[in-house]
């Protein structure tokens, strides 16, 4: 049972009047088009009414506000960021609406947004709303991406709410004769002069009218209410009840279904996806299905979405062929065999003079797999095309402003004829294939005029991602007689990443671009090196003989953390000390000690040389550590491990992991970051691996690419260092990255056995352990 509530807006009562009833159903009751009584709204009418799809959001038991439903000069284009009403509403009841730019991708930083903002704002929880994503209405923040909601997003949100608070206390003061500085506010009621009124009366409904002026106060951490509270996710509740409507749930009038037609499993990045022949005649046994081609774009909408997916997997295509992908038998020894751009991207002291008087040199490689982000729920979209008016997407996009230019470019249309409503769909953690589905539905729309709505199936999912990057990582140091690190010799090797969907490349209308760079935080930053040099060797990820890949959960971090904390590892056994001692007596940044510190409270653990505890038997239990992190945020993660001898199965009992983030804006929404990187990076470290052949990609399932599994997922420990003298940095991503390193760290532990590879998935170890 989902509530539909009236959702009241500028553009037309049709569809409020639809919507104003509780209706069973799955939460959009057969169709948004559909009136309560049955009756049919044609798209005609539906788009007199403004177009506007009034979705059922259930949000700390109420919608997201509506508020300001349509910029008022009708534009899909930013509003202006210095403009007070482009991020505070206040509402007639007292409460704020608040604009952010900042998408709900699964980490729960809306929430942290609004804190932020009803702490300036002087409100309670209970008093803060969120305007749904749409361009045009609310602001440009950029992508959600690399754990910079909080981060780079906060601080805007602080001052917006900040200045709204100033403009309202200049009101108030005029209303009650008092002056700014003798007036409190206490959850939106402003007080003064034996007087109160409140922001709802003040400006209720009605515009502020204030930009942003640059003087606004900010509150002291000292006076902080509401910032470094546990509070819940707000948008968890209706999940649990089934009351939240996802994007995929999503359905609108004259929409038809269409699905994407390509080979099963991408091949080598750059080169075309050319259909050499469409036989039409193979889905005639589906009446009414319409083929659309543009460029080397196939896909085929129906009014049915089973004939549809019927359909696509029916339709005959010959596909022009390139046997170009470079295999993944041998991952390092392909990746080492690639012609390499190569670039000194850090230097420090001489190698050399490092190495010449070492107690201790040690050199080794390390391999990482090309890893998919698999979404659970596969991406979808819905785009209503208009030939002469503003056409509609709805998208779970992480860059709402970015994908609604390039869906006006894949039209030929200009952004102002392009909306784009954001509607959360699966949750994921770096640049899946969503915006893809976005622009194939948006080519469908337009080549059929009608709605259309495309969801991937489980094969373009997988077979069709931006994978993350494999790495091969060769490092080289060395430590004098008391365990100093003399020398830190970190080379990297991997694809760049692009910037295109699959959909523009097929349509001729986008340039592939290849960016890419070592990771500089977490190839020996974390310690005090004297002598350090990074050298990136950067593969072309345009017809380079690997698949497409761009950012995955901390983007390049575990697969560089996978060596350096390693090698880190192998340097304390060298020097015959405990692992966190060894990182201790090389780190002169407090916080790097501070989360060692913390993770060793946690976990009890007892100081020893890895390794030096004698076992035998079948089962052999292990204990590693590892630091790393990303987006300026500092972590430790210690693993506990069981390995079976004989099947060389590893089983992660218990993670434990602590993190400082600087600021806390809420340790309990932080620690839930924290407990999802713990399992998922420990699903990558065992399990996780991208299988091509010399044709295309083969990972297309669950089976082919397995996931960790709930019996085999570990208990965590999560320990959030409220570092208030920080600024708040990133927390989606961090605690993942050293994850692989502390588990093949514990591996050294039970066995004496080093992992250069990951997955570390049985076969790897049993081969391992043999070679040995």
């Amino acid at each position: 049972m989902t509530a539909l509530r009236n959702e009241k807006s500028s553009r037309g009562d049709i569809v409020a009047a639809a919507v104003e009833r509780v209706v069973p159903g799955d939460g959009i009751a057969d169709s948004l088009g559909r009136l309560v009584d049955g009756t049919e709204v044609s798209r005609a009418t539906f788009l007199k009414g403004g177009g506007a799809l009034i979705l059922g959001f259930s949000f700390a038991g109420s919608l997201f506000k509506a508020g300001k439903a349509e910029a008022a000069n009708g534009s899909t284009l930013a509003p202006p960021a210095t403009a007070v009403d482009s991020w505070v509403t206040i509402n007639p009841d007292n409460t704020a609406t608040i604009l952010i730019g900042k998408v709900e991708l699964g980490q729960g930083s809306p929430t942290g947004l609004l804190m932020i903002a009803a702490e300036e704002l002087d409100l309670g929880m209970d008093q803060i709303r969120q305007q749904r994503i749409e361009t045009g209405v609310t602001p440009d923040q950029g992508f959600t991406a690399g754990s910079t909601s909080i981060s780079g997003g906060g601080p805007q949100v602080r001052q917006a709410a900040a200045e709204a608070r100033l403009a309202l206390l200049t009101l108030a003061s005029a209303n009650l004769g008092v002056p700014v500085s003798q007036l409190t506010v206490d959850k939106g009621v402003v007080s003064g002069g034996g007087k109160s009124v409140t922001y709802g009366a003040l400006v209720g409904g009605q515009l502020i009218n204030a930009t942003f002026t640059g003087k606004a106060p900010l509150k002291p951490i000292s006076q902080y209410k509401l910032i470094g509270t546990d509070q819940q996710r707000l948008d968890i509740p209706a999940k649990v009840t089934g009351e939240y409507t996802y994007l995929h749930n999503i359905r609108v009038p004259g929409m038809l279904h269409g699905r994407i037609v390509r080979p099963q499993g991408q091949g080598e990045y750059g080169k075309p996806i050319v259909p050499l022949s469409i036989d039409a005649s193979s889905i005639k046994q589906f009446p009414g299905v319409q083929i659309v081609r543009k460029g080397n774009f196939v896909g085929v909408v129906a009014k049915d979405e089973w004939v549809a997916i019927q359909a696509a997997s029916t339709l005959t295509v010959k596909w022009q062929e390139s046997p170009t992908l470079s295999g993944v038998g041998n991952l390092g020894k392909s990746l080492r065999a690639g012609k390499t751009t190569d670039t000194v991207a850090f230097s420090k002291g001489n190698i050399q003079a490092g190495r010449a008087n070492a107690a201790k040199t040690v050199t080794r490689t390390y391999v990482a797999p090309f890893q998919t982000h698999g979404m659970i729920g596969p991406s979808a979209a819905i785009v209503d095309y208009q030939p002469n008016g503003l056409t509609t997407v709805y998208s779970h996009t992480q860059l709402p402003y970015a994908l609604r230019d390039r869906v006006a470019k894949i039209l030929g249309r200009t952004s102002a004829q392009v909306k784009l409503i954001r509607v959360e769909g699966s949750g994921c953690y770096g640049h899946s294939a969503y915006d893809d589905c976005a622009l194939a539905a948006a080519l469908m729309s337009q080549a059929v005029n009608a709605p259309v709505r495309v969801q991937f199936m489980r094969a373009d999912e997988h077979g069709w991602d931006n994978y993350g990057p494999a790495q091969l990582t060769d490092i080289s140091a060395s430590i004098d007689a008391n365990g100093k690190i003399t020398a830190f010799d970190y080379a990297s090797t991997q694809p760049g990443w692009m910037s295109t969907e699959t959909t523009e490349e097929q349509n001729g209308s986008a340039v592939p671009l290849a960016t890419g760079k070592p990771d500089l935080d977490n190839s020996g930053a974390q310690y005090a090196l004297p002598n350090r040099r990074v050298l990136g060797r950067s593969l072309p990820n345009i017809n380079g003989g690997v698949p497409k890949v761009i950012w995955m959960r901390a983007p390049g971090a575990q697969q560089t953390l996978f060596g350096t904390e390693q090698m880190i590892d192998e340097l304390a056994h060298a020097a015959g000390l405990d692992p966190i001692a060894f990182r201790k007596l090389n780190i002169s940044n407090y916080r790097w000690v501070g989360a060692l510190d913390a993770v060793a409270k946690a976990s009890g653990w007892t100081p020893r040389v890895a390794n030096s505890v004698s076992q035998s038997g079948t089962i052999r239990k292990g204990r590693g550590i590892a630091i790393g992190g990303f987006s300026n945020t500092y972590a430790a993660v210690v693993a506990d491990i069981e390995l079976n001898m004989k099947t060389g199965k590893i089983v992660a009992q218990h993670m434990f992991a602590a993190q400082d983030a600087g600021l806390a804006i809420s340790p309990s929404l932080i620690a839930q970051q924290m407990e999802g990187c713990l399992v998922q990076g420990t699903s990558r470290a065992l399990l996780e691996q991208v299988v091509f052949t010399k044709n295309r990609v083969t990972s297309l399932d669950w089976v082919s690419y397995p996931i960790l599994r709930f019996k085999d997922s570990p208990d965590v420990t999560t320990v959030v260092i409220n570092n208030k003298a920080e600024k708040s940095s990133g927390s989606g991503e961090p605690t993942t990255a050293p994850v692989p390193a502390a588990i093949a760290n514990a591996v050294f532990d039970a066995t004496g056995v080093r992992m250069t590879e990951y997955p570390m998935t049985p076969a790897r170890v049993r081969a391992a352990l043999a070679a040995a």
